[in-house]
This record gives C-alpha cells, sequence and structure tokens, in this order.
C-alpha cells in the first residue's frame, strides 16, 4: 500500500516548516526569530509631527550661498556683499569680465532663477522648485527619523507620511518617561551643524550690536551652548554643513569629558582644509542647531577632514548627537501636533482579549467539524492548525509586526480556512449521495470545489493588496496578515487534505464507511 505521495509530503513539509519557525513566537524564546507585537499590543508612544517645509526652502538657499562663496574663492573670483535676505541671494562682482564664470557656475544648479542687473546678480528658486524641495523635505525627515530611531535600538519603530506636511511616528516598547524623553529628543534634533567664520573685524561690537545691524554686515549673532549671555559674531555663510558629515562617534576628553568626533567627506575635508590654511589665526565656530558649541583659533592648516564637538555634553546627550548626526540632518524642524501613549496593561488586555477570540473561535470550529463531518472533519482541523502555525512562521520570518488588527485578520483566517475544507467536504458528500464511489467522489470533489475557492480567494488577495497600498500602519498588518492566511489555507486546505486522503485512500475505500468518514450515508 502506498501512504506517501507529493501532495503529503508537501503537507509534511509545510507542518515542520510551520512549528519550527512559530516556536520562538510562541514561547518568546532568546533565540530565533520572533514576531514584533505592535504599539497597540504592547505599548508605547504615538505622535504626530509637522514639518516646518519653509526652512528647508531657507537652509537650500543658504546650502547655494555657501557654494557660491566656496566656488569664488576657489577660483579666485571677486565678490561683494554676499547676503540672503527673503530667500533671496543678492551679491555683487567686482569685475565684469568674471561675471560670465559666476554665471555659468550658477547655470549648473537647477531650479534657480537668476537675475543680472549690471554687475550685481540676484538668485532665487523657481515656484515649482520651492514646492519640489518643500516635498522632499517631509520624505526625508520620514527617513532620518527612522533612521535614528533605528541607530537608537527601538524595535519596530512606524515612520509613515500623513498628508502633505505631516508624519506618524509610533514607536511600540516605550513604558518610561526617561525612554519618551530620550526619544522625542531624538526625533525632533534638527542635528544641523554648520562650521561658520567669526567675523574678526566687529566681534568686539557683538555686545552693542542689533540682529539687524549684524545683517546688514552679512552676519548672525549666536548664543554660547553652555552661557546664553555670551555670544559671537559669526558669517551668516557657512563654510561646511552636516550635509558633508559622513561619520560621528562620541570619545573623552582628557578630562574624561563626552566629546563628539566627526568625519566629512571628500569634498567637505578639502573645502575645510583650503579655508583653515587661508584664515590660520582667526576663530572658527561649531555651532549646532542654532548654538555655538566652541570657537577655537585655527593654528594652522587642518587636513584629513575631522573635527571636534565639545560642549557639556552628558553621555546619553553625546551618543544621541551622534546618532543625529550620522543619520543627517532633519531638513527642516518638526513640530510636534499630537501625542498619545498607549500603557502596556492597555496593551495585555488587547492580547487577553484577542487570545480569547482566537481560542474560543478555533475551539467551537474544531467541535463543528468534528461533529459534523466526522473524520473529514478531523482532517480539515489538522490543516486548521498547520494553517496558523504557518501564518505566525511566515510573519516571524520577515520581522513583521503584529497589531490587533493583524489579530482580527488571524481569528478571520480561521473561519476562512476552514471554509474551503466545507466546500471540498460539501462536494464530496454530494456525490456520495449519488451514489459515486468514494475514489472519485473525493477526486471530482476537489476539481469541483476549486474554482468557488480560487475565486472568493483570489478577490479577498485582491482586496487584501488594495488595503496594504492605500492603508496606514494598522491596516496594512490585518493586509498583510489576510494575505498570508489566503495563501497558507489554499496549501493546507487543497494541497495537504487532498494528500491525506490519497494516503488513507485504500483504507476508506475497504472501510465503506461513509457516515464514519464523511457524516453522511
Amino acid at each position: 500500500m502506498k501512504i506517501l505521495n507529493y501532495r503529503l509530503v508537501i503537507f509534511i513539509l509545510s507542518i515542520i516548516f510551520g512549528i519550527v519557525f512559530s516556536l520562538p513566537s510562541f514561547m518568546q524564546t532568546d533565540t530565533g526569530k520572533k514576531i514584533s507585537l505592535g504599539l497597540d499590543l504592547q505599548g508605547g508612544l504615538h505622535m504626530l509631527l509637522g514639518v516646518q517645509t519653509n526652512e528647508a526652502v531657507t537652509s537650500k538657499i543658504k546650502s547655494i550661498a555657501t557654494s557660491i562663496k566656496y566656488f569664488a574663492d576657489d577660483e579666485d573670483l571677486l565678490l561683494e556683499d554676499l547676503s540672503i535676505d527673503n530667500d533671496t541671494i543678492t551679491f555683487s562682482m567686482l569685475d565684469k569680465d568674471e561675471l560670465p564664470k559666476i554665471e555659468k557656475s550658477l547655470e549648473q544648479i537647477s531650479g534657480l532663477k537668476i537675475s543680472v542687473d549690471g554687475l550685481n546678480v540676484t538668485v532665487s528658486l523657481t515656484d515649482k522648485e520651492i514646492e519640489r524641495t518643500k516635498d522632499l523635505s517631509v520624505s526625508q525627515a520620514v527617513e532620518t527619523i527612522r533612521n535614528r530611531l533605528d541607530q537608537f535600538g527601538l524595535a519596530e519603530p512606524t515612520v509613515i507620511r500623513q498628508g502633505k506636511t505631516d508624519i506618524v511616528v509610533q514607536l511600540p516598547g516605550i513604558k518610561s518617561q526617561e525612554d519618551e524623553k530620550s526619544a522625542r529628543e531624538l526625533i525632533s534634533k534638527p542635528a544641523n551643524l554648520e562650521l561658520m567664520a567669526v567675523d574678526e573685524e566687529r566681534a568686539d561690537r557683538v555686545y552693542t550690536m542689533s540682529e539687524a545691524q549684524a545683517a546688514e554686515y552679512g552676519d548672525l549673532i549666536l548664543e554660547d551652548t553652555n552661557d546664553s549671555n555670551r555670544l559671537y559674531l559669526v558669517k551668516e555663510i557657512p563654510i561646511l554643513n552636516g550635509e558633508q558629515v559622513i561619520d560621528a562617534k562620541v570619545a573623552f576628553d582628557k578630562s574624561n569629558q563626552p566629546i563628539i568626533n566627526f568625519t566629512l567627506n571628500s569634498s567637505g575635508a578639502r573645502i575645510f582644509g583650503d579655508f583653515t590654511a587661508k584664515n590660520v589665526g582667526k576663530r572658527l565656530a561649531v555651532v549646532l542647531d542654532g548654538k555655538v558649541y566652541s570657537a577655537p583659533s585655527i593654528r594652522e592648516r587642518i587636513g584629513g577632514g575631522s573635527g571636534q564637538i565639545s560642549g557639556g555634553f552628558t553621555v546619553q546627550e553625546a551618543g544621541n548627537v551622534a546618532i543625529a548626526l550620522r543619520s543627517g540632518a532633519l531638513p527642516a524642524s518638526v513640530k510636534l501636533l499630537e501625542k498619545r501613549s498607549v500603557g502596556p496593561s492597555l496593551g495585555a488586555d488587547s492580547i487577553e482579549a484577542s487570545m480569547m477570540a482566537l481560542i474560543l473561535g478555533f475551539a467551537l470550529v474544531v467541535v463543528f467539524m468534528v461533529v459534523y463531518y466526522r473524520r473529514a472533519g478531523v482532517i480539515a482541523n489538522i490543516a486548521l492548525v498547520t494553517n496558523i502555525f504557518i501564518i505566525v512562521a511566515v510573519m516571524a520570518m520577515f520581522g513583521a509586526t503584529l497589531t490587533l488588527p493583524g489579530m482580527a485578520g488571524i481569528v478571520l483566517t480561521v473561519g476562512m480556512a476552514v471554509d474551503a475544507n466545507v466546500i471540498i467536504t460539501e462536494r464530496i458528500r454530494e456525490l456520495l449521495k449519488q451514489g459515486m464511489s468514494i475514489p472519485k467522489a473525493v477526486e471530482d470533489g476537489y476539481s469541483n470545489a476549486m474554482r468557488a475557492i480560487l475565486d472568493a480567494n483570489i478577490t479577498t488577495i485582491l482586496a487584501a493588496v488594495i488595503l496594504y497600498a492605500y492603508g496606514t500602519g494598522p491596516i496594512k498588518g490585518f493586509a498583510v496578515t489576510i494575505s498570508i492566511g489566503i495563501l497558507a489555507s489554499m496549501l493546507t486546505a487543497i494541497l495537504g487534505t487532498h494528500g491525506i486522503y490519497d494516503a488513507l485512500m485504500p483504507k476508506i475505500s475497504k472501510d465503506k464507511n461513509t457516515k464514519k468518514w464523511f457524516g453522511v450515508n
């Protein structure tokens, strides 16, 4: 008697796969891939952030001004009165023969409106470029925040865009006020690093000068990070900004105080080296988020493209700043619009209620199938249990996050999985009532049921794809769970149970007791 067949072998392998890869999630072992619980199941923090997109436009204008200044210095072009006002760059050329060179360099930057009046040049962004910059700033903010949270060590953070300027951030597992504070600071910190030249000619007048007067000279007045009464007068156009930073690490100085060592890319290192070579004896301010952390004097040319930030950090603050610098500066600051905390106890109640629904639903289905379909019901229940193991195993393998809608999806999948077995068994029962032999009834029963099962499952998967494409986090979780459940049920109900019937067919045919096997005379 031939027991093994290809359908049964595939089904057995599916059972082994499901059990092996789902056990870490069920047993919560220290090893192996496990399903992560979402915000609604384990508690955490939900925030709605608004990106100040106008700041991104200002930042881009400032970056363009930095490029103009470096190009002019590198090519020894004579220009003066380089300044920014209302997101417009203005400067004057001293030699009309050098005007074509600066115009050519500006033409290589897309999205600019360039106006030349004699030797005076005005540069601004086109309306289309302004909109593109604003849209890109939100997308960049999403990626930057996600990178920061990944490096911070939070499991499965959700960071998604909502509308034109808003971002939804969900942080499962945030249970203490300290964790919440650290996460919020890390998310909202602009980490805008700038190296700015101190205006040595007017530095002594900084305490008697207004911001408007400083702006007339193309300067800014910035505070010291540790002493708000200490002021610095720096050039408005930075020498370098955070875009050139490729690495940042926490270190300790000779007095064992935390500092941050940063490394620049090749272009940043070249600009840094050239500037320090030409400005020996002058001061260079290290500015982070509009505060001066230090302003050391340049003693010699600084090569190698590395620098240091010191300013009375704690170890945790230094670590967070280093993470922010590594993951990139936010193109614009973010504003907290809404905050919601979900307690662990609420999450535990949700898990308990969902598990109760799953267990009760599963138990009722199992009992009904055995009572009504007898041994065919037992076979269907084996497929049903395997189906749940496979769902959990696949979700664990891909590191999926299980949310409350996802739990609802599993409960729904139990009913959908047994539905295919009901259709198949009913077709077999109909054929047996017509007097067909058991082997023929089983084969034709599967063939006749296939179209109805495929139609129902394909339409449901299409609906799940639409939910995943247009839904938010919890809806996506529901769609993923349903999709995995449908595919698993097709494997277990169509292939698995058919393989069991093929293996048991000699015994069923010999027994000829259709009441015992299929619940019908």
